[in-house]
């Protein structure tokens, strides 16, 4: 797929066919262990888009016709295709994103698992189909139906490619959409394969198009684009309030997954040492770059010394090193410009003088790669930007409570609500804790599980809609009532 990836540095995939893009700029993809380019893709522009929106909009109502049975054998057929490719799939994205093996294995298993699912619920669709409604008026019938919502530009990011993607694509050709979608530009080799993938099964001319490019060159025509009915974005708080304000002008139905800033409550009836096992998950893995990182630590402060020792020496025995090689636990940035933006937060808590339990310090990094020292900072100010903004890196700021009450109104306190943890000893209270809490997604005594059935999305400013679930395949589909004589 590099070579695939090395050849079609210059075409976009629109109504079935590899095409060259209207596009005259072209983008440097990184291999960020290593710092070289591996590839180079088109930024494409707003005739590309316009070509691809035109065949969303012509192979729509076929598509639609066709049934949700029919649709999910497409879905199934994505799942079977990307298993058939595990091995390359696994190393490319790994050499693409930084990632270790392990996680790159996750994401690819995550996406396959979100195609069958909602295979399953493209078939249920099919069951629902004018449904009678109970009324009260004698004589009228009333049925309901769910429509597509239309044609749907998807715009995934960088952080998990594979699986943000199926979040998007999965239940928009389930619930009927045609789609077109714009992988990220840091990342956009993973992707590819789901063209090759589309041919390969015969999903008809149209129905996915997939335009490599940059904000500019893709992003804001197909956020702008009139004939596009729903955009759905998962990325930065900057660039999904420029989503809604694009839609706003025609009233377009958006989703946005946006920033988090997501809490870890650890009681002070907590084992340490397992507590220390579920914060480390929740914020080292992919480098801390995860939307719902629980990047924010209130601990008990009973418990708080404990905590960081335990931390500390889980921190020291990360491996970091080449995404490829087994037994690497930590990899580097995806890209120059994320590691560039974590180090001036780190640069903001020298400047502040935050007591580090571990950071670079603490750290030799490897010669070569985007590498920051996995970083723990104990006693953070509220009122700090590292404890308020979100980071997106290996960065975990700690604060300690006196009491549970405390505990659940500095979780609440920010403008994010994405998702948080709540470890304590009894699993009673924790789930009493989890329901005080102001986010899409609570965890308990357990690392983040992210399921396909559970919803996906956050409170306040982390986004509107939800991902996932049958909420996911709702988000691309427009209810419907035809109401007349019994």
């Amino acid at each position: 797929m590099q070579s695939l990836s090395q050849q079609l540095i210059n075409q976009q995939f629109i109504d079935n066919q590899w095409v060259p893009s209207a596009g005259t700029r072209l983008l440097d993809v990184m291999n960020p262990y290593r710092e070289v380019r591996i590839a180079q893709v088109t930024a494409g522009d707003a005739a590309d888009v316009d070509a691809a929106v035109k065949a969303a909009r012509q192979a729509q109502p076929a598509w639609q016709a066709l049934g949700g049975s029919a649709r999910a054998k497409y879905l199934e057929g994505f799942a079977d295709a990307l298993e058939a490719r595990r091995d390359s799939i696994i190393t490319l994205s790994a050499t693409n994103n930084g990632k270790p093996l392990a996680e790159a294995e996750i994401d690819l298993d995550d996406a396959i698992a979100c195609y069958r699912y909602y295979a399953r619920q493209a078939r249920a669709l099919d069951t629902r189909q004018g449904e009678l409604v109970s009324v009260e008026m004698e004589g009228v019938e009333a049925r309901t139906y769910h429509d597509p919502v239309g044609v749907v530009g998807l715009i995934a990011p960088w952080n998990f490619p594979l699986v943000t993607s199926a979040w998007k694509l999965a239940p928009a050709l389930a619930a009927g959409c045609a789609a077109v979608l714009k992988p990220s530009e840091v990342t956009p080799l993973p992707e590819r394969v789901l063209a090759e993938i589309a041919l390969e099964i015969g999903l008809p001319a149209g129905v996915l198009n997939l335009l490599n490019g940059d904000g500019e060159g893709i992003g804001a025509p197909l956020t702008n684009h009139p004939d596009v009915d729903k955009i759905s974005f998962t990325g930065s708080n900057r660039v999904g309030e420029a989503v809604m304000q694009a839609a706003s002008t025609r009233t377009a139905s958006v989703s946005l997954e946006l920033g988090g800033k997501s809490p870890i409550l650890v009681m002070e009836d907590a084992d340490p040492e397992q507590a220390a096992d579920w914060v480390m998950a929740g914020i080292y893995f992919n480098a801390g770059q995860i939307c719902s990182a629980t990047s924010r630590l209130l601990v008990h402060e009973n418990v708080a010394e404990a905590l960081y020792a335990a931390l500390a020496e889980r921190m020291d025995a990360l491996t970091l090193g080449d995404p490829l090689a087994e037994g690497t636990d930590l990899g580097p940035l995806t890209s120059a410009k994320q590691r560039d933006a974590v180090q001036r937060y780190l640069d903001l808590a020298d400047k502040e003088g935050l007591a580090a339990v571990r950071d670079k310090r603490h750290r030799t990094l490897p010669e070569k790669g985007y590498f920051l020292a996995p970083t723990l900072y104990r006693d953070v100010p509220l009122e700090s930007r590292l404890w308020q903004e979100e980071i997106f890196g290996p960065v975990l700021c700690g604060h300690s409570v006196a009491s549970e009450a405390e505990a659940v109104q500095l979780a609440n306190d920010s403008v994010f609500g994405l998702a948080a943890t709540v470890i304590s000893g009894d699993p009673g209270r924790a789930k009493r804790i989890g329901r005080q809490l102001k986010a899409g997604s609570i965890w308990y005594n357990s690392e983040q599980l992210v399921l396909p059935e559970t919803a996906w999305g956050g409170f306040k400013r982390s986004g509107i809609g939800r991902e996932l679930g049958p909420w996911g395949l709702s988000a691309y589909l427009e209810v419907k009532h035809v109401i007349g004589p019994a």
